[in-house]
C-alpha cells in the first residue's frame, strides 16, 4: 500500500513527485508513467522557454506561478549545472492597431510585478536588429532550457528521496475504496491511500475512471514549428513575439533560440486528431471522436471562425507560414526555414465553448486531479509542485 500515487510522468507529475516526498520523506510515494522515458509528451515537445509571467490575468495562478516559477527554475537549474541561458524578450507591435494592445499588456506586465520597460523601434533594433516593428515591451527575465534535462533531473531527486519510480505503466482503471484507490495498470495493481492525478492530455479521462466528473474536456492542439537553418540563425538573438490577438487563445508565431543553439519558428495552432497528433496526418478514431461530439468543440469553433481557418490555411501553406514570420523579420524567406519536430498542448475547454484560463486542480474523495496545466506548467512545474502538496492532508503523514 502507498500512501500517495502520482499518475503521469511529465514535469508536472515529476515535480509533484520531487515536492511530495521533501515534505513527507515517511511516506511511500510511486509515480506512474506509461512511456519508456520521462516527459514523453507536452514535456518534451515545448519550446523550451523559461517564462517571465507577463500574458497572465493579474491574481491567478498562472501569473502567480510562473512569475514565482520563473525565479526558482533559475535557481534550480544553477543548483544542478543545468544550461540555461537568460535571453530576454521582445514583444512587438507591427500595426497601428497593435499599439493600445502593446500598452494594455505593459500594464498587465507590471500588475503581475515583471520587470519590464517600454521600447522604440529604434531601441528593439539596438535589441533585435533584424526586427522591424512600431514599438515593443524588453522582457529582461524571459529565458530557454531544455525540459527534458530538467525532468531527469527532478526524477534522479525524487528517486533519491525514496519515490518509486514506474515506466512503462499505463493505467486502465481505477477503483475507489474505503482506505483509497486501486489503480490497475499494464504492469500489476497499485493500492494508494491518495491519488494525484498529472495526465496532461489524458487528465480528463483519468478523472472519469476515478468516477469523477472533470470539469473540462481535453482537446489536442498541435502547434507546428519551423526552425531557421543554422546559416540564418543570426537574425535572432532572443525570443520575438508579437502582441498576442485578444481575440484568439494563443501567443502567435514567434522566434526563440534552443538550448542546442537552433533557433524555431512557430507555432501555429490547429487541431489535433489525435491526443498525441505529432504529425499532420496522426489519427485516432476514439480521440478524433471525443472532440467531434464535444458541444464545447463546436462553440469554440463558432467563436473564433476565421482564427481557425487561419491556423489550418498557415499548417498547409509554407508562403503564408512565412509571410507570419516576416511580420516580425522581413529578411525571412521560405528557403530559410526547414521543419522542425510539432508540440501538442492539452488544452482544456469547457462544455460552453469558453478555454479555461488557469491552472486547475480538483480536489475530492482521497484524490487530487490537474485538470488543465498547459504552458507556463514547465516554467511554474515547481510551484505547482508545492502548490499541489500544499493541498494534500498531512494529518497522517
Amino acid at each position: 500500500m502507498y500512501n500517495f500515487t502520482i499518475i503521469g510522468g511529465g514535469i508536472v507529475g515529476l515535480s509533484t513527485a520531487m515536492a511530495l516526498s521533501q515534505k513527507f520523506p515517511a511516506a511511500k510515494i510511486a509515480l506512474l508513467e506509461k512511456e519508456a522515458s520521462w516527459a514523453a509528451h507536452q514535456t518534451g515537445h515545448n519550446s523550451g522557454i523559461i517564462h517571465s509571467g507577463i500574458y497572465y490575468k493579474p491574481g491567478s495562478y498562472k501569473a502567480k506561478l510562473c512569475r514565482q516559477g520563473n525565479e526558482s527554475m533559475v535557481a534550480f537549474c544553477q543548483e544542478h549545472n543545468i544550461d540555461y541561458n537568460i535571453c530576454g524578450k521582445v514583444i512587438v507591435a507591427t500595426e497601428e492597431f497593435e499599439l493600445p494592445l502593446l500598452d494594455n499588456l505593459y500594464e498587465r506586465g507590471i500588475a503581475n510585478g515583471i520587470e519590464i520597460s517600454k521600447v522604440n523601434s529604434e531601441q528593439v533594433k539596438e535589441i533585435e536588429p533584424h526586427v522591424s516593428c512600431l514599438a515593443g515591451i524588453w522582457v529582461k527575465s524571459t529565458g530557454i532550457v531544455d525540459y527534458k534535462q530538467v525532468c531527469n533531473k527532478y526524477a534522479a531527486i525524487a528517486e533519491s528521496q525514496g519515490v518509486d519510480l514506474k515506466l512503462n505503466t499505463c493505467v486502465t482503471g481505477i477503483k475507489f475504496t474505503t482506505e483509497g484507490h486501486i489503480i490497475e495498470t499494464s504492469q500489476e495493481e497499485y493500492h494508494t491511500e491518495f491519488l494525484i492525478n498529472c495526465g496532461g492530455l489524458y487528465s480528463d479521462r483519468l478523472t472519469k475512471l476515478a468516477k469523477e466528473k472533470a470539469p473540462a474536456k481535453i482537446v489536442p492542439f498541435r502547434g507546428e514549428y519551423y526552425e531557421l537553418k543554422p546559416e540564418k540563425n543570426y537574425l535572432v538573438n532572443g525570443a520575438i513575439y508579437p502582441v498576442p490577438n485578444p481575440n484568439f487563445p494563443f501567443l502567435g508565431v514567434h522566434f526563440h533560440p534552443s538550448i542546442d543553439g537552433s533557433v524555431h519558428a512557430g507555432p501555429n495552432a490547429v487541431l489535433g486528431f489525435k491526443r498525441e497528433a505529432y504529425n499532420k496526418f496522426d489519427f485516432d478514431f476514439q480521440d478524433f471522436m471525443d472532440t467531434m461530439t464535444y458541444p464545447g468543440f463546436w462553440k469554440l469553433a463558432a467563436k473564433y471562425p476565421n482564427e481557425g481557418l487561419q491556423e489550418m490555411i498557415r499548417s498547409y501553406s509554407k508562403s503564408i507560414f512565412v509571410r507570419s514570420l516576416q511580420r516580425l523579420i522581413p529578411e525571412v524567406q521560405a528557403e530559410d526555414i526547414v521543419p522542425s519536430p510539432a508540440g501538442v498542448r492539452a488544452q482544456a475547454l469547457k462544455s460552453d465553448g469558453s478555454m479555461v484560463d488557469d491552472f486547475l486542480i480538483l480536489n475530492r474523495n482521497k484524490a487530487m486531479h490537474v485538470c488543465n496545466a498547459p504552458s507556463p506548467a514547465a516554467t511554474a512545474s515547481i510551484e505547482i509542485g508545492k502548490q499541489i502538496v500544499s493541498q494534500v492532508p498531512d494529518s497522517n503523514y
